[in-house]
């Protein structure tokens, strides 16, 4: 008998991508990041004040997590992040973006607020 495994609507999503759209995801992934603008931290910003949003395959994403997902091939559930090393939330930069919970990204804001940029970074 197979064991029941939960999977949430992020989860649902993305298990789909990968498995029929992945090429084409990648692809996206990689023209959002080439139609960016690099700034002088190494961040690649889109040129909106806000997060910017994607739509694929009738969903809709942020910019960072469908570029994070999509490229290494990740299947987060609704409780991870995709953290931003920079604390720019505007930025797309894959080198950039890591997975973690909510705890650990609220960890990052506290450590930015106590000890300002990450030089490992510039």
């Amino acid at each position: 008998m197979n064991e029941f495994v939960y999977l949430d609507d992020s989860q649902e999503r993305w298990r789909e991508i990968h498995a029929n759209h992945k090429k084409e995801a990648r692809q996206r992934a990689l023209s959002l990041i080439a139609a960016g603008t690099r700034t002088e931290t190494g961040c690649i910003v889109t040129g909106t004040n806000a997060i910017r949003k994607v739509r694929f395959n009738g969903q809709q994403f942020a910019a960072y997590r469908f570029i994070y997902c999509a490229l290494n091939d990740a299947t987060p559930s609704f409780h991870y992040v995709i953290r931003h090393r920079c604390h720019n939330r505007t930025c797309i930069n894959p080198d950039h973006l890591e997975i973690g919970s909510r705890e650990d990204n609220k960890h990052d804001d506290w450590a930015y607020l106590a000890n300002g940029v990450n030089f490992d970074l510039l």
